[in-house]
């Protein structure tokens, strides 16, 4: 026996890239076209999570009119909060603090940004939903639409990757990965089909 996990990364919201995290931008004109383009006519899911910031929440939500899926929103699996560093781009961040914004790619468990969720919190966090899903919809076919830090964290899990190491899985806007879990013995198997692809 075996059902599978389709993780869609939400498109571009409004205001372009940044860090936003907990900020709650909608999904810009292209944001809708990459999120529509990404999902098929007919689609196989037989359930729908999602965050509940608005850019995952909104496509989710016309998902479920348009193909009568049911829609489950969580709010665990919203982004990681980026304290102080929410609504800043990558040059902003660096042209202010250089060493300190390094120094979170170095080692985001000990260097969290000011105000920011610690790692390890997120880490317990998105765990813990994980599990849930799992357990709640076992053997259906589901699509998690989320947020890159969501999407790194279960793939760091799913591939037993050091949490330190989550980073450096790039998760394009609207781009799918596919988690297949087996359940033939006494325990869950998770194995990663692709990612950063397209359905």
């Amino acid at each position: 026996m075996a059902f599978l996990i389709d993780l869609i990364r939400h498109g571009e919201p409004q205001g372009g890239k940044r860090y936003r995290g907990q900020l709650d931008d909608p999904l810009s004109e292209l944001g809708w076209q990459q999120m529509r383009s990404a999902t098929m006519d007919n689609p196989p899911w037989q359930q729908i999570v999602s965050s509940t910031l608005s850019r995952c929440a909104d496509f989710a939500k016309e998902l479920e009119v348009k193909h009568a899926i049911p829609l489950q929103l969580d709010t665990q699996f919203t982004e990681i909060g980026f304290g102080d560093w929410e609504g800043k781009t990558a040059s902003e961040l660096e042209q202010q603090d250089k060493a300190a914004f390094y120094a979170f790619y170095e080692d985001p468990i000990r260097n969290t940004p000011a105000n920011a969720e610690p790692l390890l919190d997120f880490q317990r966090r998105i765990q813990q939903a994980w599990q849930t899903l799992l357990e709640q919809h076992a053997d259906k076919h589901i699509l998690l639409v989320a947020h890159s830090g969501v999407i790194r964290m279960i793939l760091t899990q799913v591939l037993a990757m050091p949490l330190e190491a989550m980073f450096r899985i790039q998760v394009p806007y609207a781009s799918v990965s596919r988690i297949v879990i087996y359940n033939e013995g006494p325990r869950l198997y998770p194995q990663l089909q692709f990612h950063a692809g397209k359905l």
